[in-house]
Parts: structure tokens; sequence; C-alpha cells
């Protein structure tokens, strides 16, 4: 059994059961990242207790040798997508996709996502206006991009304060 898998068969039942979601588990450089979805959010409680039992249960099976640091975390407003089930889960949202080096054409895109072929691990991006197709292993790095609604001009109306 590969070690991700080793983590997620794990982490997986404890997240299971505080009602959160495994939405990634990566480990990296000596740190075990763990993100947490859940309709409505994801508190601190939540990952309060997360961290509590998955630390007890990774000092039990002692799974990874030698030090790590574990990081448990919600996938914030800019989402990091990884996975078909991430991209899929993420059709029509603003994207910023960084591809390998081995890429032909621009190795940076910035669109929305328009579709996702599982099958073939295929996302396609609108790139202004043109739909750019790139395999989810030739993608270095891609995140959701949160964009803020219009700002007040300076010196316009104050908003209206209820009394």
């Amino acid at each position: 059994m590969a070690k991700t898998d080793q983590l997620v068969a794990i982490v997986g039942p404890i997240v299971d059961s505080l009602d959160a979601s495994l939405y990634d588990l990566e480990f990296e450089g000596g740190t075990l990242r763990i993100t947490l979805d859940r309709s409505g959010g994801v508190d601190l409680d939540t990952i309060s207790e997360v961290t509590r039992q998955v630390s007890r249960q990774l000092d039990l099976d002692d799974p990874i040798p030698g030090k790590y640091t574990l990081e448990v975390t919600s996938p914030g407003l800019e989402r990091t997508l990884r996975t078909a089930a991430h991209w899929q889960s993420a059709i029509g949202e603003r994207v910023r996709v960084k591809t390998k080096p081995h890429v032909d054409g621009d190795r940076r895109l910035d669109g929305i996502i328009r579709g996702v072929d599982e099958s073939a691990g295929v996302v396609v991006v609108d790139v202004d206006g043109s739909g750019i197709s790139v395999a989810i292993g030739d993608i270095d790095r891609a995140k959701t991009v949160f964009e803020w609604g219009p700002q007040p001009k300076p010196g316009g109306p104050k908003p209206k304060q209820a009394n």
C-alpha cells in the first residue's frame, strides 16, 4: 500500500466521524498536510479535534518513520486543485494554473474552468475565449482565484446603518 493510501486509510474514518470530508492529504518535505472540507465551512473546533485524534492514531500506528509536522487546515477561499474531483467541483470558477516545464506554450494560464474529462485526466480552461485542454498530470500548481466584489469609490456615499 502506498504511503498516501495508508495515511488516507487512517485519517479518512476520523474525518468522516466528525461530519467533515477529506479534501486533500499530502505528505511532502516532512509535513503531513490534511485539508478538511464541510458544507457550510470548517470551524476551528473541528480542525482541533481532527488534529488531536489523528495525532493520537498516528502515534499508535506509526506509519511515518522519524519526525514530521502535522498540519490540519481548511481549503480556504482559494482552493488548491490537484485531483480530477477537485477540478470537477470547481467548474465555472476562475483558476490560475502553472504547468510543468516540459509543457509547450504558456506555462501560466488564468481563466475559467469549463470542463473535466476524468477518464482522460484532462481539464479545459477558457482563457480569453479559447478553450485550452491541459492534462492534470502536466499541471505543476493550480488554485481557484477568489474575486472580490467591486470596491466603493473613495468619497462615495457611506453605507446606511440599521438603528
